[in-house]
């Protein structure tokens, strides 16, 4: 079984986490449960990713998506380039 300094490098060609996502993968790679909250492009996905990956069985992410979205189309609506948002019922779902 790869560790997780291999699966980062390997698959994610990164030479090494960033802020705390050492710690946070450690946990869950020893069998830890964690609630992550970091920003949009905080890295929180290689939380769940990694250990997923060097884990044995099945791994359970909940992710709030939606607010997720609306985060990204507040960053937008502040830069230069503006965005217009449809309200709807857009869902992805990945089974």
């Amino acid at each position: 079984m790869p560790d997780q300094y291999q699966v980062l490098h390997d698959v994610f060609g990164y030479p090494e986490f960033r802020g705390d996502q050492d710690q946070i993968v450690s946990h869950v790679v020893g069998g830890g449960d964690a609630v992550v909250l970091m920003p949009t492009g905080g890295g929180k996905s290689l939380c769940y990713q990694v250990p997923a990956l060097v884990r044995e069985g099945c791994a359970v992410v909940v992710s709030p998506l939606i607010a997720l979205m609306a985060d990204q189309v507040v960053r937008c609506r502040a830069s230069t380039e503006g965005v217009r948002r449809t309200r709807g019922s857009v869902v992805n779902t990945l089974l």
